[in-house]
């Protein structure tokens, strides 16, 4: 496990959505497509939820005492009942920047965690502490592929009856 290199991409995190989302107006980054799926600023509100009450609970808890129990979480449910979509951008992305600072504070104290002690998910099995810090890391990108759709699909929404075919083929 190199924790520094994934620290390191954690921390630089923030500044990638604050520079995908940060500029969005209001509207833009309400905007659902057809199909349900998250708004932008949905998506920045799930990351700090994510951030404070899934990843960094569950490795501390993991690596303090991995036979404890996981409090549940509901990621869905929780965007639906905190109305994530009625929520200001800037501060959404502030929230995120402050919960990410206290994650790579809090790493960053880390000596040399055993990354293999595993907590035993009752749905998925084992799940070690380096599964979960890879997981979070991972987890950025997949919602920077997410909002970069969503980027994606609101230039066909405002470009209706012209292709987007000449920049290239979407493949997310």
């Amino acid at each position: 496990m190199n924790l520094n290199a994934i620290v390191s991409r954690m921390r630089g995190f923030p500044a990638v959505i604050e520079g995908l989302a940060g500029g969005l107006s209001i509207e833009y980054a309400r905007w659902r497509p057809s199909d349900g799926a998250w708004s932008v600023l949905e998506i920045v509100n799930h990351l700090a939820d994510e951030e404070a009450e899934d990843f960094r609970l569950r490795l501390q808890s993991t690596l303090a005492d991995a036979s404890k129990a996981w409090p549940g979480i509901d990621p869905e449910g929780v965007a639906s009942k905190r109305e994530y979509n009625k929520r200001e951008l800037g501060e959404s992305l502030a929230r995120f920047r402050a919960e990410r600072e206290a994650s790579i504070a809090w790493l960053e104290t880390l000596g040399s965690p055993d990354w293999r002690v595993a907590h035993r998910h009752p749905k998925l099995g084992e799940m070690s502490a380096g599964v979960l810090l890879a997981s979070w890391a991972a987890h950025d990108a997949l919602h920077v592929r997410q909002i970069a759709k969503r980027l994606f699909q609101l230039v066909e929404r405002d470009a209706a009856g012209f292709s987007t075919r000449y920049a290239g083929e979407w493949r997310a």
